[in-house]
């Protein structure tokens, strides 16, 4: 295992499935001569070229199109949105192209396309930079959407995503890309879309959350677990699909249920678990499923007004104690 960034690991998904398949190609603003405005495609020009590392016009919709159209072909685009706040320019190509294409010509046309980019709220960048879209992607069938909260996830979800024949949209935490963590060092290592992973094993409550808040998550676990209370914490790293059956065990496990997310409470992906958990495994509950989510504002930009309207570990440790009726 090496010890990388977060933003190394997906530099080194980006190299390794480029070098394996001439076919994989990175295009966005900023990603060649620049590095990418995260630095996460560090390099790549230099190792691959320019055609294969495609400096943008700002027209989201444009390179978004041009993406699909590429992976019509049987191309593999990687584009990059600078962050998804600015996709938004894009979504037809989105959502009714890469989405549909496979369904609206009868299974002539797989679009292997990812789409990659930052997700929520940073430190002080307003309504219009802070947003966590992951629920809108995940709302369209014909899409996947998967959100890493590890270095070791960033890049076996991004390599994944890659070689899928599918619409594939990775989220990446803003706020994560300078994060350390150990990452298996195998050309070949996958993380699976589609399966959640156990980041904390315990008992008494299960916390279901993806992406940056898992991180919020552990940090309220650990502060729980002083209280002599013991949290299952599962990441549920894929969105769409989601593993099912690992959200049934963690249920059936504790009976009690905590669903944690960085996006707005209406529509989210909280909501859909919730709304899953209700028809599937209701008779496991001993008590109402609660959320923690951003408040349901556009993101203020003053400091404190910002703080307060993030989730963090404070309200997630609030709504356990709810659960547990203490």
């Amino acid at each position: 295992m090496a010890v990388i960034t977060y933003r190394e690991a997906l530099n080194q998904a980006l190299a390794e499935e480029m070098e394996r398949d001439p076919d994989v190609f990175l295009m966005g603003e900023e990603v060649g001569v620049y590095n990418g405005a995260y630095k996460v495609s560090k390099g790549l020009l230099d190792q691959f070229g320019d055609m294969r590392v495609v400096d943008s016009p700002i027209t989201e919709l444009g390179f978004t199109g041009l993406a699909v159209g590429a992976a019509m072909t049987g191309l593999r685009p990687v584009i990059e949105f600078m962050t998804y706040n600015f996709s938004l320019l894009a979504v037809d190509q989105v959502f009714n192209a890469a989405a549909k294409m496979l369904s609206m010509s009868g299974g002539q046309f797989k679009i292997p396309v990812t789409f990659r980019g930052p997700t929520g709220a940073a430190l002080q960048l307003s309504a219009q930079h802070s947003q966590a879209l992951e629920a809108m992607y995940a709302h369209f069938p014909g899409i996947k959407v998967v959100a890493p909260g590890t270095p070791a996830d960033a890049k076996g979800l991004l390599k994944a995503a890659i070689r899928d024949d599918d619409p594939v949209c990775v989220f990446e935490g803003e706020m994560l890309y300078n994060l350390k963590g150990e990452v298996p060092e195998d050309d070949d290592f996958i993380v699976p879309l589609g399966v959640a992973d156990l980041k904390r094993e315990g008992s008494d409550v299960s916390i279901i959350t993806h992406g940056k808040m898992i991180h919020t998550c552990l940090q309220a676990a650990a502060t729980l677990e002083k209280s002599g209370i013991s949290a299952d914490v599962l990441d549920l790293r894929s969105l769409r699909p989601l593993d099912v059956d690992s959200i049934m065990r963690t249920v059936a496990k504790t009976n009690r249920v905590v669903l944690v997310e960085e996006g707005w409470p209406y529509g989210g992906i909280t909501a859909t678990v919730a709304a899953l958990i209700q028809e599937e495994a209701f008779d496991e509950l001993d008590a109402p499923i609660l959320r923690v989510t951003q408040a349901d504002v556009p993101m203020p930009y003053a400091k404190q007004l910002e703080k307060n309207a993030k989730p963090n570990a404070d309200l997630v440790i609030s709504k356990v104690n709810q659960v547990l009726y203490r």
